[in-house]
């Protein structure tokens, strides 16, 4: 039997199989943490513009007794209320009656504060809490909370998801006479055999959403050496401005990642049940790699860490 005979029919002999799932499994390992937090915060901001409407409160309207402060006594109150800071922007709605935002800053830190444009009273932060939760959970998966090094690391892990969904796909590979019992979980066989059979269907069938997010997670956090590649593969010239394949594969790759097709056509224009369903698709779909890492730190516990702690207790 052949090396390519033997990997069809009985990959588990092969030493390149093997050696694969080793690379999967210590790289599982290694990211495990960081693909759970990615896969989660992403799914939730798929509804990202739900949540910023649910989470936005109505103006507030305030009457009071005699004329409205002008912009200098409102300065004056904001400034009084803030000992040390400075007003930078003050802004008015267009109803004469609603609260003023007002902009402050000190040496180390920025406020936005409501007040009652009648008395000056503090009415609390112009952003609602719930804007404030939102923004800081964009900022937690698009870069770590670490600005442009955290969007680095993301890019690099993003890599690192395509080598555990490149090596998890080999490592599936059942054989040819078993392969189609792969794709489903099977009952009465035990939980270690049922994690087992999760963690392989679940990655078989979201293969292909995680190697999109995957890869265009990697773009995202690092457009310029993909932009390069392009630049190298069709040079930008006067006659193809604009028309340009690879800038159509770079906008798709960057425009899929974010499941709202809302808007431009395919397969639906407009908010509806379409839209819905693509969120809901994409939203399910992100949260695969979670799923295979928690069915993954399961299988590993039980294969590996129990083992080992039963040896160490069995020796003393």
């Amino acid at each position: 039997m052949t090396y390519w005979q033997r990997w069809i029919w009985q990959p588990q002999t092969a030493w390149l199989r093997r050696a694969t799932f080793q690379l999967h499994l210590w790289s599982g390992i290694g990211i495990g943490l960081y693909v759970l937090l990615v896969s989660v915060t992403g799914s939730v901001l798929v509804y990202r513009n739900e949540l910023f409407r649910a989470a936005t409160r109505d103006p507030i309207i305030v009457t009071g007794p005699g004329p409205r402060l002008t912009d200098e006594q409102l300065t004056r109150a904001a400034t009084r209320a803030y000992p040390g800071y400075a007003v930078i922007d003050l802004s008015r709605g267009r109803n004469p009656d609603q609260a003023v935002s007002v902009s402050l800053k000190s040496s180390t830190d920025v406020k936005v504060r409501l007040f009652n444009p009648y008395t000056g009273q503090d009415l609390g932060d112009a952003v609602p809490l719930g804007i404030w939760l939102v923004s800081k959970l964009m900022e937690l998966h698009d870069d770590l909370l670490a600005g442009r090094t955290g969007r680095t690391v993301n890019g690099v892990g993003a890599l690192l998801v395509i080598v555990l969904g490149c090596t998890g796909i080999v490592v599936w590979w059942p054989g040819i006479k078993t392969w189609r019992r792969s794709l489903t979980v099977h009952r009465n066989v035990g939980w270690q055999r049922v994690t087992w059979d999760l963690h392989s269907m679940i990655g078989f069938w979201s293969l292909g959403f995680i190697l999109l997010f995957a890869a265009s997670g990697a773009y995202l956090g690092n457009p310029e050496p993909f932009q390069d590649l392009a630049d190298r593969l069709e040079p930008p010239t006067d006659a193809n401005a604009g028309t340009r394949i690879v800038d159509q594969v770079i906008y798709w790759l960057a425009y899929l990642h974010f499941g709202r097709i809302n808007g431009i056509g395919i397969p639906c224009s407009g908010p509806g049940l379409c839209d819905w369903t693509i969120k809901l698709i994409w939203a399910v779909f992100g949260l695969a790699p979670a799923g295979m890492f928690v069915t993954g730190a399961v299988m590993w516990w039980n294969r590996v860490v129990r083992k080992k702690l039963k040896r160490m207790s069995t020796r003393s």
